[in-house]
């Protein structure tokens, strides 16, 4: 859960590469159900998140990292189509970056402003409030075919 206001502090690490994981998702058509086996992988992804950043003492930054893995994981699991979802988590700078590559160029998205009533459509949303909030960034690369996060380690 994003807190407002003041953020924990932990200690800053040293650069590193936290995590590097990749998984294949069932081929699909443009509009049919993710498969079974494919939703579950989303839940690993958190998991490894959660798993590998208390290990490295980084716990105070556990939910923040968990959901904007969450989204960005969902994201490329539903664009995709088919192909490798690869997951990387590393500390570099002071900062958290976490990066979610799938591999399909495609068009730049900016978050949008869902409606009420609209059951997608808040995940950039939230990956955009997540960076803000430990004051770090988010962006799409030029081809599209990654999406990152970073959050910064130690917040004032």
């Amino acid at each position: 859960m994003t807190t407002i206001g003041a953020q924990p502090l932990c200690s800053p690490k040293a650069d590193a590469g936290l995590l590097s994981h990749s998984f294949q998702i069932a081929e699909r058509s443009p509009g049919q159900p993710l498969a079974h086996i494919d939703a579950l992988q989303v839940a690993e992804m958190r998991r490894l998140t959660r798993t590998h950043l208390v290990e490295e003492g980084l716990s105070c930054y556990v939910d923040d990292a968990v959901l904007v893995v969450s989204e960005l994981v969902t994201n490329a699991v539903q664009h995709s189509h088919g192909r490798e979802v690869a997951l990387t988590l590393t500390l570099h700078n002071g900062y958290l970056r976490i990066n979610v590559h799938d591999g399909v160029p495609s068009r730049r998205t900016t978050p949008e402003n869902p409606c009420d009533e609209d059951e997608h459509g808040r995940g950039l949303l939230l990956v955009q409030t997540v960076a803000d909030d430990r004051r770090g960034a988010w962006g799409i690369s030029n081809d599209g075919a990654s999406t990152w996060c970073e959050l910064a380690l130690a917040v004032s």
